[in-house]
């Protein structure tokens, strides 16, 4: 693995292969191996001769974790993203993000336009927009003093999920309150790059993907079958699906 500094926060990532660069965004309580490496994502990419590059967002994994909800604006997180491919040298890359990891790279989309080649957003449906009404549930379960003081079932799946993945549970609190920035509707409607939005169509976190296609002019949209938030990103119809958009794209 490797790092670099971006103001104060140190990220980690990784680069991996040759050919076109895809950069990979993980999402919330994840990590760039849990979320990419693991479930064959890097070496499905290296198969299809592209270059893999996936960090670790701030308060995530192996890079530098902060404590106020400021230090997590979507913003500020794309431009960690951001100053991870000017570090790397690249003009442009492609880039696939999950949920929270959707979030950055819609930024990326609608304010570095320029940079962006084309870009997935999974797990992200019309929450984008519209906001989403879980941060203070999951902020709160993961700030309880163990699992079996969380009742709630949504905070229950997220606390359980950090647990397993050993993440820094005070870090994860203040991004979930800080990363819940919307996009305008008028700003996705101004995207002109290449999109594919893809959910499971179990997922109850995402909220509704096909309006959120719908709003994106030529915007692509992927059903991955039955899965839900936490099942569908080592789908194969999603690794599939987007193998098949980006070799279509522009």
């Amino acid at each position: 693995m490797a790092r670099f500094a971006h103001g104060p926060v140190e990220i980690d990532y990784l680069d991996e292969g040759e050919g076109d660069p895809v950069v990979l965004v993980h999402g919330f309580a994840s990590t760039k191996e849990i979320n990419w490496a693991f479930p064959g994502w890097v070496t499905t990419l290296r198969r299809a001769g592209r270059r893999a590059v996936a960090l670790d967002n701030r308060g995530h994994g192996r890079s530098t974790k902060l404590y106020r909800p400021q230090d997590y604006t979507i913003a500020l997180m794309a431009s960690d993203v951001r100053a991870l491919v000017d570090h790397l040298g690249l003009e442009r890359a492609d880039f696939i993000g999950y949920s929270m990891g959707a979030r950055i790279c819609a930024h990326l989309a609608v304010h570095a336009t320029a940079r962006v080649r084309s870009a997935v957003l999974a797990g992200v449906g019309m929450s984008l927009v519209t906001g989403r009404s879980i941060s203070e549930i999951v902020a709160a379960a993961l700030e309880a003093p163990s699992l079996a003081d969380v009742s709630d079932p949504t905070g229950r799946t997220f606390r359980a999920f950090a647990e397993q993945t050993r993440s820094d549970l005070r870090a994860l609190a203040a991004c979930i309150r800080g990363s819940g920035d919307r996009i305008a509707p008028a700003d996705m409607a101004a995207v002109r790059v290449p999109i594919l939005v893809a959910a499971g169509t179990a997922d109850a976190v995402a909220g509704p993907a096909p309006p959120l296609a719908a709003m994106i002019p030529g915007a692509q949209l992927l059903d991955i079958p039955g899965r839900d938030h936490m099942r569908a990103v080592g789908d194969q119809v999603f690794k599939d699906g987007t193998l098949a958009f980006l070799n279509g794209r522009r």
